[in-house]
């Protein structure tokens, strides 16, 4: 008898009235038998036909569900050249950057969701130091009153990755790149005539150090193996190696003092570097950590160089540029083909490699936070565009490109764990277009002027770089705009102005209130 038949004749006989024989309960309860049979009978036929779909349902498990099952007893570990290891079973890195700082937050869901919908199980982020310090002392993680501020709580980002079934990998700095405004490094930094950025200068790790106190701070609970969170690599500083010239040797102390910084800080997870192995080698390594390759193509050759450099070491694609940012002027959006995307997403995961998206979608450089290159030819500056949409697989809006579907497709045919639940693909956001506006009235730059507080009308007898302005509470201005003007009286003949030192970035003279430097691009 089974289970269900001895439940409903328990409750049968359990009911029996004061009187009754246990003969008549006995017939009483064969006839229960009999429909109690029959029932289970069509009963047990359902279940057979449910069982595939209760194991479907106890296989389709999330990403955290596989990897914690059994509780956490050990990290990412780059095992071997087979592949890595977390918590001790084979994991392959499927990543895509998306940075916090440049998608609104009440947009950051949806992007994560669209990221995850992909088969991927890691998001990437950088955190900008200039953001999060926007002055010396003063730490701003959504807590300030700054442009950027709403933008800044990286601890939300990184709780709301792991909702979302994502591991994290973190990359703080101090340098990111990322064709943010100098790299992320604050403005600041340059009011010490003697700094030297990205170095052992003593000037130098002594607010790197108090800045990655402050991150730490906020994300060292948030470890896979430190408060069962979702961070599960760290990276030390970036790219590196291009960080110099030709193969003369970098400031490995620096890089090495920044690892041990974020141990002594509480750091547990798995360490690397990232740089271009074929131009730069180990130039921009850290002694015992795992060296990974940035590149847009060619990913063989990458592969190989990664031999001869860690050969008992698993390959880590830390940057697939999925695409390429803009310059103004430049009159044409930069990026890849999708088929050579595809090609070379193949080839990395055909050289069982893992890979992480740069950029899986790109976003905005707000405000004045877009970088620059420079150039051999005028005008010797190529300033970034606002937007950073980096033909990446999601667009600037976060709409679905070709990129996107092709990505989705290798993810699948790659994919080493079939049981992992593949969430469905978000839908694309609604789309407003705002009425044109016609300007009727506009602010000359003597306008403009009257409207500065009397705090930002600095007179000197030395011409001051912005960063060297006596103000905001001693940190200079960081960005944007600087006027300078001086009377001079010239008499008679031809006169040649002359620009002594280097312009860093764009100067616009006027004489007179006419314009004389280039104006076409």
């Amino acid at each position: 008898m089974s289970f269900y038949q001895q439940y409903w004749l328990s409750i049968y006989l359990s009911d029996k009235k004061p009187g009754e024989s246990t003969y008549v309960l006995q017939k009483q309860a064969d006839v229960v038998r009999r429909l109690q049979s029959a029932k289970m009978a069509k009963l047990t036929a359902l279940l057979i036909c449910l069982l595939p779909l209760l194991a479907w349902a106890q296989n389709d498990i999330t990403w955290y569900d596989y990897y914690t099952a059994g509780g956490r007893t050990s990290g990412l570990v780059a095992a071997s050249k087979d592949g890595f290891l977390l918590n001790g079973k084979p994991f392959h890195i499927i990543s895509g950057a998306v940075h916090y700082f440049r998608i609104h937050p009440t947009q950051w869901r949806d992007r994560l969701k669209k990221l995850r919908a992909t088969g991927a199980n890691t998001v990437e982020t950088y955190m900008p130091w200039n953001l999060h310090e926007p002055r010396r002392g003063e730490y701003d993680f959504s807590e300030g009153q700054n442009d950027m501020s709403y933008f800044l709580n990286v601890t939300a980002f990184v709780e709301m990755a792991q909702e979302e079934d994502l591991f994290v990998i973190l990359r703080p700095g101090p340098f990111i790149c990322s064709e943010w405004d100098f790299g992320g490094l604050p403005s600041w930094l340059l009011r010490d005539p003697e700094m030297k950025v990205r170095s052992s200068y003593p000037g130098f790790l002594e607010v790197a150090d108090a800045y990655l106190t402050e991150v730490f701070r906020r994300v060292v609970d948030l470890q896979f193996q430190r408060g069962d969170g979702p961070i599960i690599a760290i990276q030390v500083e970036n790219e590196y190696g291009a960080f110099g010239v030709g193969d003369e040797p970098r400031d490995t102390q620096y890089l090495i003092h920044l690892r041990d910084k974020m141990i002594e800080l509480g750091a547990r997870e798995m360490f690397f570097t990232s740089d271009t192995p074929t131009k730069n080698a180990d130039l921009g390594a850290v002694p015992g950590e795992l060296q990974t390759a940035n590149f847009q193509k060619d990913a063989d050759p990458e592969f190989d160089a990664l031999d001869l450099l860690q050969p008992d070491k698993p390959y880590m694609v830390a940057e697939f540029w999925s695409g390429w940012f803009d310059h103004w002027g430049k009159g044409y959006h930069g990026g890849s083909s999708v088929e050579e995307f595809s090609y070379t997403l193949e080839r990395i995961f055909t050289r069982n490699s893992s890979v992480n998206f740069y950029m899986f979608i790109g976003g905005t450089s707000f405000g004045f936070m877009n970088g620059a290159n420079t150039l051999p030819v005028f005008p010797f500056y190529a300033p970034d565009v606002s937007s950073y949409d980096y033909d990446a697989p999601l667009s600037e809006a976060g709409d679905y490109t070709d990129k996107y579907y092709a990505a989705k497709d290798l993810i699948a045919r790659f994919n080493r764990i079939p049981n992992i639940y593949m969430p469905a693909m978000p839908a694309e956001s609604v789309k407003t277009v705002y009425p044109a506006i016609q300007a009727t009235e506009h602010l000359t730059l003597d306008d403009l002027l009257l409207q500065l507080p009397s705090n930002l009308v600095i007179q000197s007898d030395n011409l001051l770089a912005m960063e060297d302005l006596p103000i905001n509470n001693g940190n200079g201005q960081s960005y944007g705009y600087i006027l300078y003007r001086n009377t001079a009286s010239l008499t008679g003949g031809a006169h040649t102005i002359q620009t002594v030192g280097h312009v860093r970035d764009l100067a616009v003279f006027l004489l007179d209130q006419q314009r004389l430097t280039p104006s076409q691009l």
